[in-house]
């Protein structure tokens, strides 16, 4: 089984940091560089399809939950905390649903346990536009993606994960094809009746509509424990946004009774 790419940075108690998507563990360096020097021992992990991890075209939270299982165990870790954001978070609890054994904390970033219709077809639809052997240069992939995406924070997003693949030849570290082909994947709802007990803490932007108040029945059923904070000043990616705030109230709770 193959290995899922990683950086870790610190010593202490494990923390694992799933990204969301299109995105990659390095989007997480600034806050994994802090947690690191309060007792942490922080996996910048790129789930499969993303960064430098490995491609496949099979791709739902089941196979990215036995990823993330395989790293654990390949690394001899034990009682991991867990962060996930977006999609990052769907993986951490199904996860932490399934394996509440291996979890020590849970933190769920700007997403809930219910389903989320598509949303990302614009910007499948950009990528899968580009073509490298005629956009071949950064500046000329920028410009065929802003035909259908006009916001620059998400194009500059979105090209962090533009590369070298050779000399010459750009390419997308994400798996465009096997994204495109699985995209329904993402939005699904954690299963019916899937509980983890342990310490959950929920983190919401206030200015995203992920986590809407009406939702808290729905993860206090799958989350007994769960607390819901939220982030002023801030959209989806809250920690981008207002870092400083969502480092205090996550570093809080992931060191309360250490």
């Amino acid at each position: 089984m193959e290995m899922l790419h990683s950086k870790v940075v610190g010593a202490g108690t494990p923390l694992l940091i799933l990204h969301g998507y299109f995105g990659m563990g390095d989007n997480w360096k600034t806050h994994a560089l802090a947690l690191s020097k309060i007792g942490f021992e922080v996996h910048m992990i790129d789930q499969r399809n993303h960064g430098r991890s490995f491609h496949s075209d099979v791709f739902d939270y089941e196979v990215l939950v036995e990823d993330l299982l395989h790293y654990i165990t390949a690394k001899g870790l034990s009682k991991c905390c867990v962060l996930g954001h977006s999609m990052g978070g769907k993986t951490a609890m199904l996860f932490a649903t399934q394996y509440p054994e291996l979890v020590e904390k849970l933190v769920v970033v700007d997403i809930g346990p219910k389903e989320y219709p598509p949303h990302h077809n614009e910007i499948l639809a950009a990528l899968n536009a580009v073509d490298f052997s005629v956009d071949s240069s950064r500046k000329l992939v920028d410009e065929r993606l802003s035909v259908l995406i006009p916001e620059v924070g998400v194009r500059q997003f979105l090209m962090r994960s533009v590369y070298w693949r050779e000399k010459g030849v750009l390419d997308f570290r994400f798996n465009v094809k096997g994204l495109t082909e699985n995209n329904r994947e993402v939005g699904r709802a954690l299963p019916a009746f899937e509980v983890y007990e342990g310490a959950t803490l929920f983190v919401a932007g206030e200015r995203s509509s992920y986590i809407q108040r009406e939702d808290y029945p729905l993860i206090q059923a799958h989350f007994p424990a769960a607390i819901v904070k939220t982030v002023s000043k801030a959209g989806h990616w809250l920690h981008a946004e207002n870092p400083q705030e969502f480092y205090e109230i996550v570093s809080e709770f992931l060191t309360e009774s250490k």
